[in-house]
This record gives C-alpha cells, sequence and structure tokens, in this order.
C-alpha cells in the first residue's frame, strides 16, 4: 500500500473517535447516544461537509430538545443483539455520476425505493408529508397520499406489494396497498422511525441510533437488532436505509457519506463518500430562487438490472444515478 493510501486511511480511521453528548438541529433530532456509546464518522477533515442550516420551513420540527440519553434504546447486549463487531477498517468508496434527473425540490425526502423505472418516495416535515409515486425520466408525480399534518413522514419498505411508510415520533407506521396507495393497516413501535427496508424477508429499521431492527413483516413485531460499529465503536445518526446485495446501507445523517453494513455483525465495510455531489446538478431553467434552500444528502435506492444507486437529498433539485468504485 502506498504513502498515499495510508494517509487516506489514517484520516478516516481518526474521525471515527468517541464523542460526547452533543445535540444537532436536525429540525430539533437530538437522537445521539450517550458518549460512551457512539462514535461520529466524517471525511478526511479537507473534505469535511458544513452542515446546512434548517431553513424556516422546517423549523417545526425544531420543537424536540429532550435529551438523547431520556429515549435511546439500551444499548446492552440481549438475546435479539447481534455479536460483537470487529474492528477492520472500512473499504472508501467514491462515486460517478452516471445520470441526472429532475427532482421536485419542495420535496424532504425521507425514503425511496425504485422498482421499474417507477420511484417510490416518503416526504417529510408537518403539513408536507406524504407517500409519492414518481416517474424517474421526468419526476411527476403519478399518485400521492398525503398524511395528516400531525405526523411527519419518514422511511419507506415496499415489500410484496405493500409499502410500508414510518413517522418519526408519533410511534406509528402506516401500511398502503401498492397499487391504489390505500392504506390496509397500521403498526407501532417504541422508538423513533428513522430509515426503512428489508432484505426479501423482514423489515430493517433505524431510529438515528446505532441499533439497527428486524421485524417480522406479518407481526411487525421485532426478531433481532444489531448494533452499527466502525472500527468496533457504535455509529449513530442512521438514517435513511437500503439493502443491496446481502448488506444495509445507511445514510449517515448531516454528512455526505453512507455506510455499508454488515446485517449479521453490524460492523461498517464500506464508507461511501459522496463529497460534492450536489454540485454536479445541471444548471436549473428556472430563474425563480427555490422556496427553500438544499439540505442534507438524504434518499438511496437501488437498481438491479445495472447495479446503480440513485441518491438525492431533502429539498434538492436533482436525482443522481451513481456507481460506486474504490477509492
Amino acid at each position: 500500500m502506498n504513502i498515499r493510501s495510508n494517509l487516506i486511511l489514517f484520516f478516516i480511521a481518526a474521525a471515527f473517535v468517541v464523542t460526547g453528548v452533543f445535540v444537532f438541529s436536525r429540525q430539533g433530532r437530538t437522537n445521539l447516544p450517550p458518549a460512551t456509546a457512539t462514535a461520529r464518522i466524517s471525511p478526511p477533515a479537507a473534505t469535511v461537509p458544513t452542515p446546512s442550516s434548517p431553513s424556516a420551513t422546517q423549523d417545526a420540527k425544531a420543537q424536540s430538545t429532550a435529551a438523547v440519553a431520556d429515549t435511546a434504546p439500551d444499548l446492552q447486549a440481549s438475546p435479539l443483539t447481534a455479536p460483537a463487531a470487529n474492528r477492520m477498517p472500512p473499504t472508501v468508496y467514491d462515486y460517478t455520476v452516471v445520470n441526472t434527473f429532475p427532482h421536485d425540490p419542495a420535496v424532504f425526502t425521507q425514503g425511496l425505493v425504485y422498482l421499474d423505472g417507477i420511484l417510490y418516495e416518503g416526504a417529510g416535515l408537518y403539513g408536507r408529508s406524504s407517500l409519492r409515486k414518481v416517474e424517474l425520466a421526468t419526476g411527476q408525480v403519478l399518485q400521492q397520499q398525503d398524511l395528516d399534518e400531525t405526523y411527519f413522514g419518514e422511511g419507506i419498505a415496499l415489500l410484496d406489494d405493500q409499502i410500508y411508510q414510518l413517522t418519526w415520533k408519533n410511534g406509528v407506521g402506516f401500511i398502503y396497498d401498492r397499487e391504489t396507495f390505500e392504506k390496509t393497516g397500521e403498526f407501532s413501535y417504541t422508538t423513533e422511525g428513522w430509515g426503512l427496508t428489508h432484505d426479501g424477508q423482514q423489515l430493517i429499521m433505524s431510529d438515528g441510533t446505532p441499533v439497527i431492527y428486524f421485524l417480522d413483516p406479518a407481526t411487525l413485531q421485532e426478531t433481532r437488532r444489531i448494533t452499527v460499529t466502525i472500527e468496533g465503536q457504535p455509529l449513530a445518526q442512521l438514517n435513511e436505509l437500503e439493502y443491496v446485495d446481502g448488506k444495509i446501507l445507511a445514510n449517515v445523517w448531516q454528512t455526505d457519506l453512507m455506510v455499508r453494513i454488515d446485517p449479521a455483525t453490524g460492523a461498517v465495510d464500506g464508507v461511501y463518500d459522496f463529497t460534492g455531489l450536489l454540485a454536479q446538478a445541471p444548471p436549473s431553467a428556472d430563474s425563480a430562487p427555490p422556496a427553500a434552500p438544499p439540505d442534507v444528502l438524504n434518499g438511496v435506492a437501488y437498481d438491479p438490472a445495472s447495479g446503480h444507486l440513485f441518491v438525492t437529498g431533502k429539498l434538492w433539485p436533482t436525482l443522481f444515478e451513481v456507481e460506486m468504485h474504490p477509492r
């Protein structure tokens, strides 16, 4: 391994440090667990992204200021918890933009699924949350189911012609018929709801802590859980999820990074660095300024036919088709 590669790995490893309890304003999200059970992840110092300031439309979420230690789930070992993860450093991946598509800049993207040329998208914010069916090529909304203004929509998953959608702090999720978008059921959970995906057998859910939960889709009950670690340290702020080739991808909130997680152990074995992605968006034909500035990276979907990812962010005007390759 050459000197440059060693330096890159050194800076990546140095970024995975144990932090104290701190509070970000993800419109009020304060989901980090205690300092003894969390690591913060960031790219090398020269490329650390600066979190964007919340827009006025996001201020409704700034009302929650409770300490995380009061709400974080118990991270102690249990029969449902995966064995301790290894301390191997993850492989770092860069991206190549293959294509770009229009994306509604008014949508606060919380969940994203791709199937046969169609995107299914879960949108957040109080009074603006919805489930949407969108044509990939044009960005045209083909179907939409709005949530009551008391709900802040979060991650979604499509399994067996049913769409599952989380809400942030209400402790309730919704089940819809994929074709009609008719609500066919509800389910409850005791944590916050952040990201959602599935492995073909079980739903997989994040809540902003290092814990990822596996749920039986028939009963919506937890079957097991893993604690996500990077080089042996628990990693929090896990947001939107996608299951790809036997691994779980997770956006790390307030960064330009995704991590790739071994679902058996919880160990992070890959880091996808999307620094500078939004800057590659094509110029807008609309001269009017956006209603709100783009927020953080969030939203990942997978196309098994091409092996490419679709990536966007909250209030982004563009959705990117990307190909990943090791740095």
